[in-house]
């Protein structure tokens, strides 16, 4: 590691005195400086040596730094300045008087979704306006957030993190902040603004449920599960988050890139949209929207003991000015005296390497070869090379290399080496291809908890429902691929999930015209119950069905109670009774008056 203090008290272009260090980063170190030529406090981003020496990357450095020097908004941090002295490259930003979101969610846990609204619109309209100059942040997290004493946020290391990944993809490292990652960046390919969108949704989501959607033991299993998507919806965590809020997050956070927001604007308008309405709707109820701090933003100045302050900006008075200044010349000169001196020793190491040794020395040299393309394994065990390279094997997940092939190398091929006794030191990149992964065993298992399972063994998850008699409803029944069978890491498993037991129906059959107990008998066949039968007076035979509840040959719930209207016959008619005056016939039968009234006589036959 760079010595970080070798800075301290140096002069640069006669304009930037470096006071102290303020961040370290695996590219670059944050120093303190004072602008002696506008009186002001600066943030100093000054080059690692090991990426200062490396010609290509240092004019990608200044061209990323320039492009980013041309973004101005209120919420991006402002780069003033870019310059290269000494061997020094270094670019001049604004200096943030404030904390990281990362520490301020450390201190606070879950945001109120006001809050988080609150810091996600402020962060969109930075990401809006950057792709709008085509420049593609590639490493939105949390600890590239500051968050000002007034709640404002502002947006670091735009254009910047493109240097980081090139370099990380060089030292074979995972591109990006992991936890943070766009899916298709896991998978290799080259990220745009829709990558900077998905990371804005994981950091949505962490500010909402105060945890990151997706965790594991390694990077590569973290990777895994932004690969295969399906987080656990962010209100399981947080019942309070409103249900479009959600819904923004999630789809900003989308595995699948092109259901994801094609543009920062996309999401902004909607994150606003939410907000008039959320504004509407209190309003109407009388209820304030700002963020109060039983809700809300709490910093107001005070900084955590864990977090590191930045130091105050502002004016100096003459005095103080004119002592610093006269300080900073005798620090510049007995500093410029050194350089000179380790500038010379530079020099003859140079010369020594690539020149001077080469003439006192008689030592064989070789072009390293391009093994690139090449079958790992017949590299390794090739003797031609073996004699006089030492191979490091690195695994790379790459679906679109076959599996064993070498990707990159380090040293790069036909570069020039000298052959030593413990052999040249060659690291060879390999892919993996498509990793292969067993599906394991979900059976029986409630269906959010295989879900999860699933997904942490870095798999997509759809869900299908089926009935069963067996398995308990919302437990799995089995899954496709089934459990045991290797499939390529990210690929869909389907999870056949019980709708519990089937709900058969059969055909009303058509009861009318049959006797009650032929009905009856119809109906237990037909796996039908029958209720109580209600008796009318019909023109039908006694006995006879002449009605039913369910219309015949309608579909109708198995064992469903069918009800029956049976005919009792028809009504009889009451006979006419004679007058007083009237004498009975004989062909009225045997009968016999009693209070004028007939009475009819009952026969044996």
């Amino acid at each position: 590691m760079d010595n970080m203090d070798k800075y301290l008290g140096k002069m640069l272009d006669d304009r930037y005195e470096i006071i102290e260090v303020i961040g370290v980063g695996g590219m670059a170190v944050v120093y303190k400086a004072m602008c002696h030529r506008l009186n002001r406090y600066v943030a100093i981003k000054i080059l690692r040596d090991e990426f200062a020496e490396d010609e290509e990357f240092r004019k990608r450095f200044q061209t990323e730094a320039q492009a980013v020097a041309m973004l101005s908004h209120p919420n991006i941090v402002s780069v003033y300045d870019v310059s290269h002295t000494e061997g020094i490259e270094y670019i001049v930003m604004e200096l943030i008087d404030g904390i990281t979101l990362m520490q301020y969610m450390k201190r606070k846990g879950a945001l109120s979704w006001k809050e988080a609204l609150h810091f996600s619109v402020q962060i969109s309209k930075a990401l809006e306006h950057a792709h709008s100059k085509g420049i593609v942040h590639r490493d939105i997290k949390p600890q590239n957030i500051m968050i000002l004493r007034d709640g404002a946020i502002k947006v670091a290391d735009f254009g910047i993190a493109a240097l980081e990944s090139t370099q990380e993809k060089k030292s074979d490292q995972t591109v990006g902040s992991v936890h943070y990652i766009a899916p298709e960046q896991a998978k290799g390919g080259a990220p745009d603004t829709r990558s900077d969108i998905y990371s804005l949704g994981v950091v949505m989501y962490e500010m909402l449920t105060g945890r990151r959607p997706y965790d594991g033991d390694t990077a590569e299993k973290i990777a895994l599960q932004h690969i295969a998507g399906n987080p656990t919806p962010p209100s399981q965590f947080n019942p309070d988050i409103p249900e479009e809020l959600e819904r923004i997050t999630l789809k900003a956070m989308e595995a699948d890139i092109n259901r994801r927001y094609q543009a920062a604007t996309e999401l902004l308008t909607d994150l606003e949209d939410f907000r008039q309405q959320q504004a509407a709707a209190a309003a109407r109820a009388g209820v304030s929207q700002e963020i109060t701090e039983e809700d809300g933003f709490l910093y107001n100045g005070t900084i955590s003991p864990d977090v590191m302050p930045l130091g105050n900006t502002g004016e100096l008075t003459k005095e103080k000015y004119k002592l610093r200044r006269q300080r900073a010349r005798k620090v510049s000169i007995l500093s410029g005296a050194c350089g000179v001196l380790v500038f010379m020793i530079a020099v003859f190491v140079f010369l020594w390497n690539y020149w001077l040794k080469d003439i006192f020395s008689v030592a064989e040299r070789v072009n390293v070869p391009n093994f690139v393309g090449l079958d790992y394994q017949e590299v390794i065990d090739d003797p031609n090379y073996t004699s006089i390279f030492s191979f490091t094997i690195e695994l790379a997940i790459d679906p679109s290399v076959p599996d064993g092939e070498i990707i990159s190398q380090n040293p790069e091929a036909d570069r020039s080496m000298m052959i030593v006794p413990e052999k040249i030191a060659v690291t060879l990149t390999v892919s993996t291809g498509v990793i292969e992964t067993e599906v394991i065993d979900v059976t029986n298992v409630q269906y959010q908890e295989a879900t999860i399972q699933l997904q942490n063994a870095g798999f997509r998850v759809e869900p299908v429902y089926e009935p069963s008699d067996t398995v308990t409803e919302d437990y799995v029944i089995r899954t496709q691929p089934a459990a045991g069978e290797m499939i390529a890491a990210g690929d869909t498993v389907y999870i056949y999930i019980s709708a519990g037991p089937e709900i058969k129906t059969v055909t009303m059959p058509q009861l009318v015209g049959m006797t009650l107990d032929a009905a009856i008998d119809r109906l237990e066949s037909s796996g039908l119950s029958y209720g109580e039968p209600t008796y009318l007076h019909s023109d039908y035979d006694a006995g006879t069905v002449i009605r039913q509840s369910v219309t015949a040959y309608e579909e109708v719930e198995a064992h469903s109670r069918i009800y029956l209207w049976v005919s009792s016959g028809p009504e009889e008619t009451p006979s006419p009774s004679p007058s007083p005056s009237e004498e009975p016939s004989e062909s009225d039968g045997p009968g016999y008056y009693f209070a004028d009234e007939p009475v009819e006589a009952t026969t044996e036959p």
